[in-house]
């Protein structure tokens, strides 16, 4: 059964990091977004969870970490999220090239891809980052962070798409197409692409690589743990479960996340999937001034609060347009 308009694009991708001051120093003053939840990982609460975004961290525009200093590196392979992409405007290659080098940080490209012209690069944990130049950003340009001295024009507009690398990719088609809504839109060598269509709200592309001769990839530091795509309401989220276990998929119950709720699955090729609700946001427990500017807990854990933050690194944060500085 086909399901439309119920999953309207990515909510959010969520990557594992190993130190968290270079992550947010490299997304805040590099990349220029805004940390808008500075959090613990409620499943292990040891460790931050670091919200990445707008100005108000909407859905479709998050990349998160959990800062992991003893994981692993991680692997590049199949059963992964290997790529994930944002959008910049049409005019906006050449002020990401020099802003790139200014903080000598390799890429490759300018290159074309579809109708979209990307530049490639890594984080400092060999994450790979995609800037896409594409003239959607004209129609997601009104609530950008134009942190770090970057020009609103030039700022990123959030997520442009994600691509993952399959051994095959029939089946992951089919949960995309048939459960999640989205449409088969073309095709470049190995890559498929998938798109909702209609999607107002922009980061609405997943691209599948068909690479049967790839190693498995291994989930560690510098690669994604899970890819997340949003819908509107509980009710929504409740009816996609429903359809997901129908095709013999795994769902886990619905887990409040405090920002958004929560259904984990893994689709068939074993990237671990999320559907996640837009409300209740990041403003539930904080002014969207004060967004990132300390720890926030959950009240579960708030009488933890001195123990957490003895355990969890000290870190300096750059948080707003003027550059004020706040720490833990």
């Amino acid at each position: 059964m086909k399901i439309m308009n119920d999953i309207y694009g990515i909510h959010h991708v969520t990557a594992i990091a190993s130190d968290p001051q270079r992550t947010v120093d490299f997304y805040t003053s590099v990349l220029g977004l805004r940390l808008v939840k500075l959090t613990v990982n409620f499943d292990d609460p040891t460790t931050y969870h670091l919200y990445f975004g707008d100005e108000l961290g909407r859905p479709g525009t998050i990349l998160t970490f959990f800062p992991w200093s003893e994981a692993p590196k991680g692997h590049r392979g199949t059963g992964q999220v290997i790529t994930t992409s944002f959008l910049i405007s049409e005019n906006s290659i050449d002020f990401w090239q020099t802003r790139l080098k200014k903080n000598q940080v390799t890429f490759n490209g300018p290159f074309k891809r579809f109708d979209e012209q990307v530049l490639s690069l890594y984080d400092p944990d060999g994450l790979e980052i995609e800037l896409v130049s594409h003239s959607s950003a004209q129609d997601r340009g009104v609530n950008v962070w134009n942190g770090a001295g970057i020009p609103s024009e030039h700022a990123v507009r959030g997520f442009y798409s994600v691509a993952i690398s399959e051994e095959g990719f029939e089946r992951t088609a089919s949960i995309l197409t048939q459960e999640l809504g989205f449409t088969y839109v073309g095709q470049e060598k190995s890559r498929f692409r998938y798109k909702i269509q209609d999607s107002e709200a922009g980061a609405s592309i997943v691209d599948v690589l068909c690479l049967p001769y790839t190693p498995l990839g291994y989930i560690g530091v510098g690669s994604v743990h899970h890819v997340a795509f949003r819908t509107t309401t509980d009710d929504n989220q409740k009816f996609l479960r429903a359809n997901i276990i129908k095709a013999g998929l795994n769902a886990t119950p619905i887990i409040d996340r405090m920002y958004f709720h929560s259904v984990y699955f893994r689709e068939p090729g074993g990237v671990l999937f999320e559907i996640a609700t837009d409300p209740p946001g990041f403003t539930v427990d904080q002014k969207s001034s004060e967004l990132g500017a300390r720890l926030m807990l959950p009240k579960w854990l708030e009488p933890e609060r001195k123990n957490l933050e003895k355990i969890l690194p000290r870190l300096r944060l750059s948080n707003t347009r003027k550059g004020s500085e706040f720490e833990k």
